[in-house]
């Protein structure tokens, strides 16, 4: 029996089977099958297939993530399919080419009859008219009959920039309104949870929040209560919207009925700025975009990477963002023994002290929130001095769908760059009783605090030397005698490797304050004072740290930055 390997070829994969038929008079060529939103192969449908033809579909309740609910009606389409005559043969035109029946009411034959296109299946020969004035027709239907009851409150709505209602009303609405009677008034503001606000009124009855939270959170939460044209979502009687994943139903809410508390009139969507980045939560490392304005974080929001989080995010991750631009942040550098308040006098005492630190004397414990390059850095300082370095192991309860036991965004990261062993942690004791017995005499410690870990202020106060880098104070920075601000990965670029040793980036989005800079940008600088920045070459820009990382570190063999992209690479691990 044969034993496959690396090197042998892969099994040809079987050629995919497709459909011909025409979208607007034009023939396509779509597969027969496509995944649905729990990634079965099940038949394309009409608004699949417009998609493959670059034809947009408008529509409120479909989401490619989500099951379907063809309740909205707003991508009703117009359709025909090929005759078949009373021999069961299709029917031909002069030119030999299958003759198309157009879809009709049964009732009325000269009034086309729509299919909507999220969960109508596409067949043979079939041809669809999305562009067609019965279909502009249906269009303009539908959108009249959501907007009846809809509140003229645009200018005041948190969901303007984004709005699909508001978007669809231009491009396919009816440019006045026939509309005379007394709108029907719904509750506003309501406290929904504790993080969503609902304002009925705004709702169009897509259900993708209720299907969101039932199918994929596993939380049957939400509702349709009353009848008619008082139909409204709401909660179960007596119960709060509460589990880690509500701000998701804002996200997928199309108008301005789901609004999230955090976010709710703080800034009009087209001034920020959006920054493609990372949540640190933990592990799982979701894919997001950062809203800023005038360097302030204003919005964590999920950015879609289906090899890691889909489109979603936990509420916990979401809100991690506050702490960025807290008051307290540590924005000075600063040297303890003289004085020095300048990067280049703090770091040059810096190299001096470790200059003089006797081999075997100095241990490293960084952060596994720290970014790998700025692991890499570290590792090589440690191999210079001869010291013992960790990382903290971080750990709380997961779930099933995104939350990670693992805390650390960068586990992998410090264990692929040597900082840390398989079981972080394990040295940390070591260098405790190493501080005690008096042989470990510098102790440099990035981004965490130690004296929660198992090094108590006594212990600190019996070193010679504490060198710290980190972005808030706690007891640690308190004791240092070396202060170097660092940054949070919303002020700088790097890499991260997830639970699943998927390696990712994240760019910057704000300016960090004060004396704060990226860690990998000062430490840099202190290998290059000790005479080992870079080995043989220093690299002069953040590609070329990560490009020099990748060649020497074996898991990143052949990656450039260049070629990590948007979504990221895998990594063994």
């Amino acid at each position: 029996m044969s034993t496959a390997t690396a090197n042998d070829p892969k099994p040809a994969q079987p050629p995919v089977e497709t459909l011909r038929i025409k979208i607007d008079g034009r023939e396509v060529e779509v597969p027969k099958l496509m995944p649905d939103a729990s990634g079965r192969l099940q038949p394309t449908t009409m608004l699949q297939a417009c998609a493959v033809a670059g034809i947009e579909v408008p529509h409120y309740c479909y989401h490619p993530k989500l099951p379907v609910a063809g309740n909205c009606r707003m991508c009703l389409i117009e359709f025909g399919t090929p005759m078949i005559g009373p021999d069961r043969k299709p029917v031909l035109n002069e030119d030999g080419t299958p003759k198309i029946a157009r879809s009709v009411l049964p009732y009325e034959p000269t009034t086309p009859r729509g299919a909507i296109a999220c969960a109508t299946p596409i067949s043979p020969g079939m041809e669809l008219y999305p562009g067609s004035a019965a279909t502009r027709q249906m269009r303009e239907s539908v959108l009249e009959s959501l907007l009846i009851n809809h509140p003229l409150d645009c200018p005041i709505c948190d969901q303007a920039g984004e709005c699909k209602l508001q978007e669809y009303s231009v491009e396919h609405g009816q440019a006045t309104s026939r509309f005379v009677e007394t709108k029907v008034h719904k509750p506003k503001q309501v406290d929904l949870g504790p993080r969503i606000m609902l304002d009925d009124e705004r709702c169009v009855l897509c259900t993708r929040c209720i299907r969101f939270t039932r199918d994929i959170v596993g939380d049957d939460a939400l509702g349709i209560v009353n009848r008619g044209s008082y139909n409204t979502i709401a909660a179960y009687p007596g119960a709060k919207f509460d589990n880690n994943y509500t701000l998701n139903t804002v996200d997928l809410c199309p108008v301005g009925a789901l609004t999230s508390k955090d976010f709710r009139f703080q800034m009009r969507v087209w001034f920020m700025k959006e920054t493609r980045s990372l949540c640190t939560g933990c592990a799982t490392g979701c894919n997001i975009l950062i809203g800023s304005r005038e360097e302030k974080v204003l919005r964590y929001e999920p950015r879609q990477n289906d090899a890691v989080n889909a489109c979603w995010m936990c509420d916990t991750g979401r809100l991690n963002y506050k702490w960025i631009g807290r008051e307290d942040r540590l924005i000075e550098v600063r040297s303890f023994r003289s004085g020095a308040r300048s990067w280049s006098g703090t770091l040059h005492e810096v190299a001096e002290s470790l200059k003089t630190a006797a081999p075997g004397s100095v241990a490293i414990i960084a952060s596994a929130r720290q970014s790998n390059e700025e692991l890499y850095l570290l590792k090589k300082l440690a191999t210079h001095l001869g010291a013992v370095t960790d990382s903290i192991a971080r750990e709380g309860e997961g779930d099933k769908l995104l939350v990670n036991e693992d805390r650390n965004p960068n586990s992998n990261g410090a264990r692929l760059t040597g900082i840390a062993f398989t079981e972080m942690g394990i040295q940390v004791p070591k260098i405790a009783d190493g501080i005690r017995a008096g042989r470990i005499r510098t102790l440099i410690v990035f981004g965490e605090d130690v004296t929660r870990h198992g090094i108590d202020a006594e212990l600190l106060g019996k070193l010679q030397t504490l060198i710290v880098s980190d972005i808030l104070p706690n007891e640690t920075t308190r004791r240092a005698h070396y202060l170097l601000p660092g940054c949070a990965h919303a002020e700088k670029r790097g890499t991260f490797v997830n639970a699943k040793g998927r390696l990712q980036r994240f760019l910057k989005a704000v300016e960090p304050r004060g004396d704060a800079r990226p860690e990998a940008e000062f430490l840099q600088e202190l290998l290059a004072d000790l005479g080992i920045a870079g080995g043989t070459a220093s690299p002069t820009s953040f590609e070329g740290l990560f490009n020099q990382m990748a060649r020497e570190i074996p898991a990143f063999a052949g990656l450039e930055w260049s070629r990590i992209g948007d979504l990221g690479v895998n990594v063994p691990i």
